[in-house]
């Protein structure tokens, strides 16, 4: 693993051109709505964090594009990852904590506010669905360890195991060391993250992952709470986080996003701010050495953005205009800083 660490960290992209993203025009005050700007609305779009976002932005696109409904279309999409056990940070295949076991958080949102996450889910090999449910068949937002896993049960889900050969013997070298450092960048893709725009204008958002590699039994990131890996609003647009999950969680990262293009910042502005509020607030912190944290955000009217605190931080986009393609977001620093 330390050989993977320093690749990492000296391996950097330099200065990367972040693609299409145009500011918000037209707000007077920050209490003008985005939906009243004077801007031309591209829809539908899908946007997805890391390279593993292409094929769950197609499956999304394929779905949108046949009629289905927004959360049906997401779910679908975030299916493809968890499912996939060359990815190793999301549900099957995904490196387990520090006993060895594979542990679960996703969430969902929808363009009415209606939450459904589940958190600390073992045995279950698409918790994105499991979120669905929740927010489909119980009066809660989240659920949560065995209860989560009940719940699944009694909705009609399967326990597998989700530790494959690979990721257990990549865990067991971790072992020889048990050293902690969540390294996540473009070769430990960490949260797959979708936020997407449908042909009528609304918002959806889902998070899925099995969370920082070795962690503590227990742990739980940002991906499954709603306000730190994933908000939105359907008045003005979504957000989603990856990267080290309690650097979010102390800034309700997401959510903070949002406001700010409530306020009428583009997307990438948004991103590019709360990333900088984050870096203050961590400079000094123990967890800086091999911090970073990244979003991306979706504006009512198509129009996307995102940034991260260190370079590497690549995220999927898929619109009508230019097809599925990658994406570069800027950065503020690099690995070697």
């Amino acid at each position: 693993m330390s050989n993977r660490r320093n690749f990492i960290k000296k391996t950097t992209l330099g200065t990367i051109g972040l693609g299409t993203f145009i500011g918000v025009n037209g707000m007077t005050t920050p209490e003008t709505p985005l939906k009243s700007a004077s801007k031309k609305v591209k829809k539908p779009v899908v946007i997805s964090t890391w390279n593993h976002g292409l094929p769950a932005n197609e499956e999304t696109w394929t779905q949108i594009k046949a009629g289905k409904k927004a959360l049906d279309a997401l779910e679908a999409g975030l299916r493809i990852p968890e499912a996939d056990p060359k990815v190793r940070s999301v549900g099957y295949g995904g490196y387990p904590d520090r006993e060895g076991k594979v542990t679960l958080d996703a969430c969902i949102m929808d363009h009415n506010s209606n939450c459904g996450s589940v958190s600390f889910l073992e045995g279950i090999m698409h918790p994105i669905s499991v979120a669905k449910r929740v927010l489909e068949n119980t009066p809660h937002v989240m659920l949560s360890g065995s209860g989560a896993l009940q719940f699944a049960l009694s909705e009609g889900f399967k326990v597998e195991n989700l530790l494959t050969p690979e990721a257990e013997k990549d865990w067991k070298k971790w072992l020889e060391e048990s050293k902690y450092k969540p390294v996540i960048n473009f070769e430990n893709h960490d949260t797959i993250s979708m936020l997407m725009v449908d042909e009528d204008g609304n918002l959806a958002g889902g998070c899925t992952t099995s969370g920082a590699a070795w962690k503590m039994h227990g742990r739980v990131g940002d991906s499954p709470i709603i306000g730190a890996g994933l908000f939105l609003d359907n008045e003005v647009g979504a957000a989603a986080a990856t990267g080290l999950g309690e650097a979010v969680i102390r800034t309700a990262g997401s959510a903070m996003v949002v406001e700010l293009m409530r306020q009428g910042k583009s997307p990438y502005e948004a991103c590019k701010e709360i990333t900088e509020r984050i870096y203050e607030k961590h400079k000094n912190h123990r967890d800086m050495e091999y911090l970073q944290v990244g979003f991306i955000a979706l504006n009512k009217n198509g129009e996307h953005g995102a940034y991260s605190l260190r370079s590497g931080f690549n995220y999927a986009i898929c619109d009508d205009e230019k097809g599925n393609r990658m994406e570069d977001a800027k950065f503020k620093m690099t690995w070697d800083k």
